[in-house]
């Protein structure tokens, strides 16, 4: 897809569809912003778009077609829904019936069927990193001190694990220090894996004043990365810090980096290095 096709940024909750539309109103693509309401977050207001209730399949393919947009951007979080709360109307029946089901096999399930319909009418799914560019994380050092072999054979061990769990479904992150796994994610997300962190022996874990161990982030081998990349953001750095943690890795291109710049100063501040491995 060009730069000149009109996109619709469907926004979840989070800050991250703030900054894909910002970019794309800042490069002068067309664009329109579908608000999910009450969930959203209220910077989008500004920009031109509309807002639906969620699971409204029937509004939301009439203001694509009025809109006249060809690419479809779906990205911010989403609780898992209560389908039976949804509007049941005709229009929206065999796309709810199909969404339901999906939603039993996980979330990338769930998510990657919800694409299928929106692509089933026409639309070219274009993930977030796509739509901007800017959000995927460089390769090299990006933030923070330059990390030690130890560190560095922490990362690789770390993003190796991360492998491991991620082609069996389970997470997409994990921390290692010292080549021991401290912990892998599974449901509680990457927050509260950390926040798990601290209440681990001082001997294999590292502290604010002696700083050990990496959190790895990967996607998953099944996860469809226009859909579901993962992500990091400034809690991810104050969180990695409390922890006591030297730093966070991810592939190159393989991680989002929400406000970069805040990030990489808090980054620095805190004596945290941020890396992209090849």
């Amino acid at each position: 897809m060009t730069n000149a096709t009109k996109l619709a940024l469907i926004a979840g909750g989070g800050q991250l569809p703030v900054e894909v539309a910002t970019y794309v109103a800042r490069t002068n693509r067309p664009y329109i912003v579908v608000r999910i309401e009450g969930l959203s977050d209220e910077a989008l207001n500004g920009h031109p778009g509309h807002t639906l209730s969620l699971g409204d399949f029937a509004k939301l393919f009439e203001i694509l077609a009025t809109e006249q947009c060809k690419a479809v951007t779906m990205c911010g979080y989403v609780q898992r829904p209560d389908f039976t709360t949804f509007d049941q109307g005709a229009a929206n029946t065999q796309a709810l019936s199909s969404i339901q089901q999906a939603g039993r096999g996980g979330d990338d399930s769930l998510l990657r069927q919800v694409a299928k319909v929106i692509a089933s009418q026409g639309y070219h799914i274009e993930g977030a990193h796509e739509a901007n560019p800017d959000l995927l994380i460089a390769g090299g050092l990006q933030a923070g001190p330059d990390p030690s072999p130890e560190a560095m054979e922490d990362a690789q061990e770390a993003l190796r694990i991360a492998s491991a769990i991620g082609g069996l479904d389970i997470g997409q992150a994990v921390v290692v220090a010292g080549r021991v796994t401290l912990a892998v994610e599974a449901q509680e997300g990457t927050q509260n894996l950390l926040r798990r962190i601290p209440t681990l022996p001082a001997n294999i874990r590292g502290s604010l004043s002696q700083r050990k161990g990496v959190l790895a982030k990967l996607p998953k081998p099944i996860q469809d990365l226009r859909l579901d990349m993962p992500t990091i953001g400034l809690s991810t750095v104050e969180d990695a810090s409390a922890a006591g943690l030297s730093g966070i890795v991810g592939r190159k291109d393989h991680l989002l980096i929400v406000d970069k710049p805040a990030v990489f100063a808090k980054a620095a501040e805190l004596g945290l290095f941020i890396y992209g491995l090849d």
